[in-house]
C-alpha cells in the first residue's frame, strides 16, 4: 500500500504527463514480447553495444514481478527506454539500471519524460527515491542529473562494469558515480556558488575518446583523483556548471548520508 498523501502522487503524474507531451512521447509498458525484444535491440543500438545490455525475457519476467519497465515512443515508433528494480524494503529505493534515448533525438527533452514518468510510478507505490549511476565524464548527463533533476552525487565506483567496449565507453574504465534522487524534495539542484572547490570534466568526453583516446584516459584519472576522495570523506556536490564542473561543498564531511 503507498505510504505517500494522494495529492503528493497526483502532482507527481500531472508532471509527468505534462513532459511527455512537450517530448512529444508517449510513454508505457511494453505489452508483448515483441515490444520487450524491441527494447532490448534499441538498447543495444543506442549504445552500440556488442551484445544484448539486457535481455527481453529479463526485462519481461521484471515487470511481472513488479518492477520498472517503460518504453518511450514517438509517432508510434519505439525512442528510448527505462529499466529498474527494487532496493531492499527498508531503503524504499528504486534502482534505475538503464535508460536510453535515440541519439538522434537527444534535446527533445525525452529523457526528462522518462525520469518524470519514473518518479511517479515510484511514488505510487510508496518509494521516496530512486538511485542510478552515469560516467561523471559525461558533462550532459551531470548537468541534467544533477542541476535538472536535483540529483545528488553519493559515491564514486572507479571501473564499476569493468570492460564495456562499447561504441560508448569505448576501452577507458567502466567509472561511475552513484547518485541518489529524494522524489519528494525540489525537481531543480540548487544553484552554485563561488566559495566552492570544482572538479573540472571535458565539454564533450565522447568526441575525445575517438579523437584522442590518450587525453580522454587522462580525464579519468584526473576526475577520479579529484573526485572519489572528496565523496568519500563526506563532501557534498551541490550543483554542476558546464564550465567549472562539479561544484563540491567541503566544510560539511560526513553529513549528507
Amino acid at each position: 500500500m503507498s505510504t505517500i498523501a494522494p495529492a503528493v502522487v497526483t502532482e507527481a503524474e500531472a508532471d509527468a504527463e505534462k513532459a511527455g507531451v512537450a517530448a512529444g512521447s508517449v510513454l508505457r509498458e511494453p505489452c508483448s514480447i515483441g515490444e520487450f525484444d524491441e527494447l532490448a535491440d534499441l538498447l543495444v543500438e543506442i549504445w552500440g553495444a556488442p551484445q544484448p545490455l539486457i535481455h527481453s525475457n529479463l526485462m519481461r519476467a521484471m515487470s511481472k514481478a513488479g518492477s520498472y519497465v517503460t518504453a518511450a515512443y514517438v509517432d508510434g515508433l519505439m525512442v528510448g527506454g527505462c529499466v529498474g528494480f527494487h532496493q531492499a524494503p527498508s531503503a524504499r529505493t528504486l534502482y534505475s539500471h538503464i535508460a536510453g534515448v535515440r541519439p538522434e533525438l537527444i534535446g527533445r527533452k525525452i529523457g526528462l519524460a522518462l525520469k518524470l514518468h519514473q518518479r511517479a510510478w515510484a511514488l505510487d507505490r510508496g518509494i521516496t527515491a530512486i538511485e542510478w549511476t552515469y560516467d561523471p565524464l559525461v558533462a550532459r548527463n551531470a548537468y541534467f542529473n544533477i542541476v535538472k533533476l536535483g540529483a545528488r552525487p553519493v559515491a564514486y565506483l572507479p571501473n564499476f562494469y569493468g570492460p564495456m567496449k562499447d561504441q560508448i565507453n569505448g576501452a577507458d574504465d567502466s567509472d561511475r558515480v552513484l547518485v541518489r534522487w529524494d522524489l519528494l524534495g525540489d525537481l531543480v539542484g540548487d544553484a552554485g556558488t563561488d566559495s566552492l572547490t570544482t572538479v573540472a570534466v571535458p565539454p564533450d568526453i565522447e568526441d575525445l575518446r575517438v579523437t584522442e583516446p590518450a587525453e580522454a584516459r587522462a580525464w579519468r584519472l584526473r576526475v577520479r583523483d579529484g573526485l572519489q576522495p572528496l565523496l568519500a570523506a563526506g563532501a557534498r556536490v551541490v550543483g554542476f556548471d558546464r564550465e567549472r564542473g562539479y561544484l563540491i561543498q567541503t566544510d560539511t564531511f560526513g553529513d549528507h548520508r
